[in-house]
């Protein structure tokens, strides 16, 4: 019995290994070919939550960007209604330069009024180009201030390939440019700030109301994504081509808790930018898992020297995701709190305290920052002299 049981295991053993052997080939396969067979001259995946790059081709090549520039007008203009600096309900007054926009428009007239809302759907829908200038206009006062913020914007998100001459990709100017690497930096950053972009990037198909001094009538938005229709986890975002560009997309999706950022620049035609986006978009949501960390470490009290505070309370920066592409066991991730015996006034909210190590068979996945809950000033004499007054006369 002992002998056909060890039998039976050693087979199970055997054609375990087989299998995982056999997955493992099929993923490297599907990672040679995507090498080999993609057309378009730079294309990138990545997580959302993470950033993790699941592929790339060229990701850090110049590139002229045509609409897909307005994923940063988007951006600065959400930016501004999250600030209270503009709402989604106030009237955009179209000016004769926004009427005057040639390519991809709403056919907006001059003196024409749209409130925002109905302008980011041209935006993000239609990929209008006479909305883009309006909205632009009337969120920094000209074009030129709004594509400065753009360009700053730019900066702080870290995308050393991109410089922007216009607010919505018409420009052909050789100082208009941006790379595959930093259409998926900044579409990282408008889903993850502003989520509610998918309400303006999801539509398919909407009509507005055109109202000028001849008169009202209807024009449709279509959107220019296709892959709302071909591809059902796609949730946006926005698509680009010119002459100069060729055809662009920066395409997002969502499955299984997963979202996944696929950037496609200088397709040759334009169905070739939805399949191979497609096409990245399957591969990644074939290898990848999320694990993300939805019951922390309980956070100690701190002691604090300095301070009349004896104590301070910690929070953690956000929630920990990793995207696993080893099929690694998450039961087998392990946690520890990186933090000091003591904390020194002065403190700050907001600032770093310590950090949640994540490992996995003592190698580090990742960390998440640990920060002080609230602030703590540094006692000074006078300070020190009223708690001692107090305490002896209120114990």
């Amino acid at each position: 019995m002992r002998s056909r049981s060890r039998k039976k295991y050693y087979i199970g053993t055997c054609l375990i290994t087989a299998f995982l052997i056999l997955a493992e080939s099929i993923i490297f396969d599907v990672t040679a070919r995507a090498q080999t067979e993609f057309q378009s001259p730079s294309v990138i995946l990545i997580e959302r939550s993470t950033g993790t790059v699941i592929y790339e081709k060229n990701a850090d090549e110049r590139r002229s960007p045509a609409s897909i520039t307005k994923i940063m007008t988007l951006l600065i203009t959400l930016d501004a209604v999250e600030e209270e600096k503009a709402r989604l309900e106030e009237e955009v007054i179209v000016s004769e330069h926004a009427a005057s926009m040639g390519g991809s428009q709403v056919y907006l007239a001059q003196g024409e009024v749209q409130t925002l809302d109905t302008m980011l759907k041209c935006i993000a829908v239609a990929s209008g180009n006479d909305a883009s200038v309006a909205v632009a206009e009337h969120i920094a006062g000209s074009e030129e201030a709004f594509v400065k913020r753009m360009n700053e914007k730019a900066g702080e998100l870290g995308m050393t390939g991109t410089h922007f001459e216009d607010c919505c990709g018409l420009s052909d100017s050789e100082d208009h440019y941006t790379t595959a690497r930093d259409v998926a930096r900044m579409s990282q950053e408008l889903i993850t700030k502003h989520p509610e972009i998918y309400q303006y990037t999801k539509i398919w198909m909407e009509d507005i109301t055109h109202t000028t001094r001849n008169g009202s009538s209807t024009f449709t938005l279509s959107s220019t994504n296709k892959l709302l229709k071909r591809y059902g986890p796609c949730t946006g975002l926005k698509t680009g081509s010119t002459q100069k560009a060729k055809y662009c997309i920066s395409a997002t999706a969502s499955k299984d808790g997963i979202d996944l950022i696929a950037v496609v620049m200088g397709a040759p035609d334009p169905n070739l930018r939805f399949s191979e986006a497609q096409t990245l978009l399957t591969y990644g949501y074939g290898c990848c898992r999320l694990y993300q960390d939805e019951d922390p470490l309980e956070l100690p009290l701190l002691p604090v020297e300095n301070a009349l505070e004896k104590e301070v309370r910690l929070t953690y920066d956000g929630l920990f995701s990793y995207l696993d592409l080893e099929n690694l066991s998450f039961d087998g991730i392990e946690r520890s709190l990186e933090l000091p015996e003591v904390a020194v006034a002065p403190l700050r909210e907001g600032e770093i305290a310590g950090y949640v190590v994540y490992t996995y068979q003592g190698a580090e996945l990742g960390r998440l920052p640990i920060l002080y809950e609230t602030s703590v000033e540094k006692a000074e004499l006078g300070d020190w002299i009223k708690y001692v007054i107090q305490s002896l006369l209120f114990g």
